[in-house]
């Protein structure tokens, strides 16, 4: 096993131990932006870097769309967060996170579903290309 750290593992803690203390406060099931919310306001109270809701650029042959990519957070400016609240997470929404992530140059992304009642459900992503 090897010993080197993972990138961005200290803030990937960080994001998920606020995370966990959202879903330990007001459970699984909620609304989307419930969580959007609630875990803004935790970050907030912990003091991590963040954005909510930025409008990421999208590029054509150095051409600027007028489309943007829009993912939930980002944290650090490194990070990127997509939040659900489904049953469970599926192959379309890590293709979503992924999506975000090669647009926007982020090495590390959060997958995060607080759909499950009795659980958090997390996949974390990394693009070693844009390390």
């Amino acid at each position: 096993m090897s010993s080197e750290k993972q990138p961005y593992s200290e803030e990937g803690y960080a994001l998920m131990g606020a995370a966990f203390e959202v879903h330990n406060e007001i459970g699984g099931g909620l609304a989307e932006e419930i969580y959007q919310q609630s875990l803004e306001i935790e970050l907030d109270l912990r003091g991590i870097a963040f954005r909510s809701r930025p409008e990421v650029a999208v590029f054509y042959k150095q051409r600027e769309l007028k489309k943007r990519y829009i993912p939930d957070l980002v944290l650090y400016d490194k990070i990127v967060v997509e939040l659900k609240s489904v049953s469970a997470i599926l192959p379309e929404h890590e293709g979503q996170l992924m999506n975000y992530m090669r647009i926007s140059k982020s090495p590390v992304g959060y997958l995060i579903n607080f759909g499950p009642i009795g659980k958090l459900e997390y996949k974390r992503f990394v693009l070693s290309g844009f390390l």
